[in-house]
This record gives C-alpha cells, sequence and structure tokens, in this order.
C-alpha cells in the first residue's frame, strides 16, 4: 500500500519535479527538452558547440569529390541524419547523382535502423547492418574480412572515431574520413558559461549529453576559465553526468567520471533513465510523522511539492547529511553561499525555510547549540546506532 501511494504522489508532480537537468545538445535540444519538463524537471539549456552548415563545409565537398573521382570498396554510414545531409548538400553542389551513381557501387554498411532508412530513401541498398547499431561490431565485421589494401570511406557523425578509424588504418585499409557535419565552439559562450556557473555550484541535478563533441566542448570551456577542477568534482558527487551512448562518454570517462547510459541509444530511454536515477538519489525520511523527500530545488513532503530557494536547500542538506543529529550554527553558517561570519544569517535563513516547508516542526531548534531534524522516533534509534 505504502509503495502505491508513493507512485501517485510521484506522478502527480512528475518524476523529475523538484530536479534541474542541463542540455548541452545543439541539435534536437528542444525535443529533449520537452520531454524533461513533461516530466515536472526544471531545464537549463546551453549549446555546448554549434554545427557547421552542410553547403559551406569545404571537407566534406572535398571528400565528396574524393569518393566520386574514386570509388572505395566499403561506405560506412553512421547516422541517418547525416547520411541525408550528405546527399542534399551533394545535390545542392551539383554532384548528387554522380555520388549515388558511386555509391551503388560499393558495399554499402549501415550503422542502425534509422541510417537503413535514410539509405533506402536515397534509392540505395545497404549491403548489411549490425543488429546491435554498435560501431563495435562494424568494426569486427570489417577487420573479420580482412581490409588490407582495401579503401573504405566512413561517414564521421561529429566526432573523428579514432579508434575505429586507427584500427581500420592499422589493418592495412585506406581510410577516407567523410565529415558530414563538424563542431565547433558556440558563438556566444554567455548561456555555456551560465550552464557551467550553476554546475559547479551545485545548481544543476544532472547534465545530459548526446555527442562526445559536446561533452568535450564543455570540459574544454571549463578549462579556459579555470573550472575545470571544480566541475570534475561535482561531476565525481553530486551531479549526474547522463550520456545516449558510449561514444558520448568517452571525454568523460577519459576524466575518470562515471556516467549513466540507457540500453538504447535514443531520447526517450535518455529520459527515462534520469526518471529512475534521479529519484533514487533523493532518500525519503520520516520526520515529524511526515515523510521528507530532498530533491534538487525543492522538497516532497508527503507528496507535496515545495519549492525552497538556495540557501533553504543549503541548510536541509547540511541537515539531513546526519538526520536527528544537532548541527551547531557555525557548522551551518558555512554551508550558506555568502554568508560570511553572522551567525543571523542561518537564523534568517532558517526562517524562511520554514515557511517554505510549511510544517515548522519538522526543524527543532536545540537552544544554545543549532538544530537538528526531528526524526521519527523509531527512525532516530536506527540512526543513533549507526
Amino acid at each position: 500500500m505504502y509503495d502505491e501511494e508513493h507512485q501517485a504522489e510521484r506522478s502527480e508532480h512528475g518524476p523529475l519535479a523538484g530536479f534541474t537537468v542541463g542540455v548541452t545538445a545543439a541539435r534536437r535540444a528542444d525535443e529533449l527538452g520537452a520531454l524533461l519538463q513533461r516530466r515536472g524537471a526544471t531545464v537549463l539549456h546551453a549549446p555546448a558547440l554549434r554545427i557547421v552548415p552542410l553547403a559551406d563545409d569545404g571537407e566534406l565537398l572535398a571528400a565528396t569529390k574524393e569518393i566520386i573521382d574514386q570509388v572505395p570498396d566499403v561506405v560506412v554510414a553512421t547516422t541517418a541524419i547525416g547520411f541525408r545531409g550528405w546527399v542534399e548538400a551533394a545535390e545542392g553542389w551539383g554532384l548528387g547523382e554522380a555520388l549515388l551513381t558511386q555509391l551503388r557501387r560499393t558495399e554499402l554498411l549501415a550503422r542502425g535502423p534509422k541510417v537503413k532508412g535514410a539509405i533506402r530513401a536515397a534509392g540505395l541498398t545497404e549491403e548489411w547492418s549490425p543488429s546491435s547499431e554498435s560501431m563495435a561490431e562494424v568494426l569486427d565485421r570489417l577487420l573479420g574480412q580482412s581490409v588490407d589494401g582495401r579503401r573504405v570511406a566512413v561517414q564521421l557523425h561529429g566526432e573523428p572515431l579514432p579508434g575505429f578509424v586507427e584500427a581500420l588504418r592499422a589493418g592495412g585499409a585506406e581510410v577516407v574520413p567523410v565529415p558530414v557535419y563538424r563542431w565547433l565552439p558556440p558563438e556566444d559562450p554567455g548561456p555555456l558559461d551560465r550552464l557551467l556557473d550553476a554546475a559547479v555550484s551545485r545548481g544543476l541535478d544532472a547534465l545530459t549529453f548526446t555527442s562526445a563533441p559536446a561533452a568535450a566542448s564543455l570540459l574544454a570551456r571549463a578549462e579556459e576559465r579555470g573550472l575545470l577542477p571544480e566541475l570534475l568534482t561535482a561531476l565525481g558527487h553530486d551531479l549526474l553526468a547522463a550520456c545516449v551512448g558510449p561514444v558520448t562518454a568517452v571525454p568523460l570517462q577519459a576524466h575518470g567520471i562515471d556516467t549513466v547510459q540507457p540500453e538504447r541509444f535514443r531520447l526517450g530511454p535518455l529520459v527515462q533513465l534520469l526518471c529512475r536515477e534521479l529519484p533514487a538519489r533523493a532518500h525519503p525520511l520520516p520526520v515529524a510523522g511526515h515523510r521528507l523527500e530532498i530533491r534538487g530545488h525543492a522538497v516532497l513532503i508527503d507528496g507535496d511539492l515545495k519549492p525552497v530557494p538556495p540557501a533553504g536547500m543549503a541548510l536541509l542538506r547540511a541537515l539531513a547529511r546526519r538526520p536527528g543529529w544537532v548541527v551547531a550554527r557555525a557548522d551551518l553558517l558555512r554551508t550558506l553561499p555568502g554568508a560570511g561570519r553572522d551567525e543571523h544569517a542561518v537564523e534568517t535563513a532558517m526562517a524562511r525555510l520554514r515557511t517554505a516547508l510549511g510544517a515548522p516542526k519538522l526543524i527543532q531548534t536545540v537552544v544554545k547549540r543549532g538544530y537538528r531534524l526531528a526524526l521519527d522516533p523509531a527512525t532516530e534509534e536506527k540512526y543513533a546506532e549507526e
């Protein structure tokens, strides 16, 4: 019965209510943001990069001409949007039919079902596609058939795929990179800087990444501003890094950051993953006859969502680290952002916190000592034993 009631409470506000999620995507950011907001999240969006328009991309034009002049033995198509964009750009340059003619003469491999659809929409047929949608499986097939002396064109999907390309070259292949869309830093870094500031000040609960270049760009910008150590500390403790897939996670993992990834590399499963992971981090406490669940910028009290200002959240988190124990005013003062040395700031913030919670008995004042969460007696005994 308790679980059913608990689920009903959550569904009223959405599983992500009270959490703030950062979105770094340049492409499909609106779709991802809408999915998150529909589930109750507050979304902070800052594109970590921008995409070079295909029609203006001289590198893509050069690669297209190279393929038309000398057809490769194999062409690997990695993304549907990238493949469609490549064909459309070639048509804009007056090279569309010439490119399609050469692609009909080669062994065309598709990374997944969406890419297969784009290939067939162009009037072509793929030779093979892995069931796993994994570039590792594509690489295994190519190396298993031997690529020594073969010419392999690889449609890059935003990142250079160094391990993939290097493995082909080590196997004796001549690799022709096809940079279907390339990333550059954002023209206006202001939104990205605000996202970084929110991340290091714990104003975010999760950061989402849908491409490796976005992750790399965020880390590079943090390093430029001297914030990289603080960002890595946040990502290693309070801030959840959620990546759409393993390739996207590589720049973060290179810095020792653990990430979470959905089993299916899509936006919907990524949001579903956050709906499980973030609430699981908000451990509920029985306090003064109520069920208290602390989230990013809000608190659930018996399923009722209560927004709490940053200073109040800082105090509440400090009390919840040792539930039932008295926390001295001096210790609480150190948790307040920019509070200085006046312990009166604690009393002011505490009064506002109690007002925001709407249940003043949740937090007890212990005269001349500090404050404590009023844990229910049975639970208090448990924490005392620990």
